[in-house]
């Protein structure tokens, strides 16, 4: 398996250019899941005795598997959060499987480590971080949070000097918070008090501090960690960041700010003030593989004194020993968030924006805002449209009017099929409704206008 020969040769261009092909289609096919049955009997039997060979396999992934994937990329994918990576960054993904690099530690991938290093702090630069800030690259959201999170508690049990040591800790996050936040901690076994919103589903400092002050002091004392939200999942709404950090300052807690998906609106200036108060985070989060152009799964994770987050995550062994000599740990990527093994999955995105530069994706996400606005007035004018709130990112939420939830399904399912768009219904407020979401550049006014058209005359 391991020697390069004329049959391995023949695979790898083979591979290589499926993968250059797949790149390069500018609109690639929606495509769509098939039921486990119909796959069994077109794939045939793939794991067996001796190996059904390289191009048999290739030719089973190309014909069957993956038309059975839905195109994140595809400009009118525009549920939960599409991808749009750039083909820089998928070319460079294969050769960071090829590289077989381990960028876990310095001693093993500081070349690895200084390159993601270097996107890292362009996203630190972008949320005012100071120059000390500093983090890592995990699989996606859920990692992170869960990561800065075990941070946070970590830094709040070391103040207390054992005195909190078997306190179960209290984090506060609003409504609006991804589902993330409270999975993180049922895993760190913490509790969630859960804040009051906006009609929009917006925490704001005054709603925070009424909280607390409701709070007995012995449940004050609890409460390791404040989570805002810089753009909500389902309405692409900013918290009251400031007014957060305020909160958190005065409780002496941790401010962790979730941006996995709107965080990468900090490098557009035209909703840059949105994000105020960010710069005062202890902790951040945005994945780049939602709307900053980078294949899955990587999510950017900083920390203000990432030295909290080295003592509260370095793992101790003996085999280990070596890579914590200060020759040695220069930035052991490992010690950042709850993981040892990692690839150097930032390393694709660090590719793209040094190949791009920095101010091509200023322009590629002004882009998507832009596509967003025209939107809702195409909304706006629809009459039998109902937008529910005006967009202060890149999402849509709108109803179409007089419609069930099974109207919204059957128009959704029959758009899937169709080959024309992906879009699911979601809730709010405990209504069925619609929602864009806007990440791909390539998606534009007219793929918007589709939809809208599609849901004009449709009987559900």
């Amino acid at each position: 398996m391991h020697v390069h020969d004329e049959t391995i040769e023949e695979l790898a261009r083979e591979i290589v250019d499926y993968a250059v092909a797949r790149v390069r289609t500018d609109v690639p096919p929606l495509d769509g899941p098939r039921p486990p049955a119909e796959l069994r009997a077109a794939a045939g039997r793939t794991i067996t005795p001796s190996g059904i060979g390289g191009q048999e396999a290739l030719r089973v992934f190309a014909e069957v598997l993956a038309p059975a994937c839905i195109s994140v990329d595809h400009p009118r994918f525009l549920s939960f959060v599409p991808a749009a990576p750039t083909e820089a960054s998928v070319l460079f993904d294969l050769v960071v499987g090829a590289s077989s690099i381990y960028a876990g530690s310095w001693l093993e991938g500081g070349g690895a480590v200084f390159a993601e290093n270097e996107a890292l702090r362009w996203i630190a630069d972008l949320a005012g971080l100071p120059a000390e800030a500093g983090g890592v690259f995990v699989s996606g959201g859920t990692a992170g949070n869960l990561s800065a999170l075990i941070a946070a508690r970590y830094r709040w049990r070391t103040r207390a000097a054992g005195r909190v040591d078997r306190t179960r800790g209290l984090l506060l996050a609003s409504r609006g918070a991804h589902s993330s936040v409270a999975s993180a901690a049922r895993a760190m076994d913490a509790d969630v008090f859960v804040v009051p919103t906006d009609e929009v589903g917006r925490l704001h400092g005054d709603a925070l501090r009424t909280t607390v002050a409701d709070l007995a002091e012995a449940e004050r004392e609890r409460v390791f960690a404040v989570v805002a939200t810089a753009g909500t999942t389902n309405a692409g709404v900013v918290d009251d960041l400031a007014g957060a950090a305020d909160v958190a300052a005065e409780l002496g807690a941790w401010l962790h700010v979730d941006g996995a998906y709107g965080g990468a609106a900090l490098a557009a200036p035209s909703v840059r003030s949105r994000f105020t108060g960010i710069e005062r985070a202890d902790s951040f989060i945005v994945d780049p593989h939602k709307w900053l152009f980078a294949p899955f799964d990587r999510c950017a994770l900083l920390y203000r004194d990432p030295g909290i987050a080295r003592a509260a995550h370095t793992q101790q062994a003996e085999y280990l020993d070596v890579l914590h000599d200060p020759v040695n740990a220069e930035w052991n990527a490992s010690d950042y968030a709850h993981h040892l093994s990692r690839r150097a999955r930032g390393l694709p995105f660090w590719f793209s924006l040094a190949t791009h530069g920095t101010d091509a994706y200023r322009d590629a996400v002004e882009q998507t805002l832009a596509v967003t606005r025209a939107g809702a007035e195409l909304i706006d004018a629809a009459a039998h449209l109902e937008l529910l709130i005006r967009p202060e990112l890149s999402v849509l939420l709108f109803r179409r009017v007089g419609w069930t939830p099974a109207e919204y399904q059957r128009w959704s399912d029959r758009e899937l099929a169709s080959g024309e768009a992906f879009v699911v219904p979601t809730s709010w407020n405990g209504e069925t409704v619609l929602r864009l979401c806007i990440v791909n550049p390539r998606t534009s006014v007219d793929d918007i206008s589709l939809i809208v058209s599609s849901l004009e005359g449709a009987d559900g």
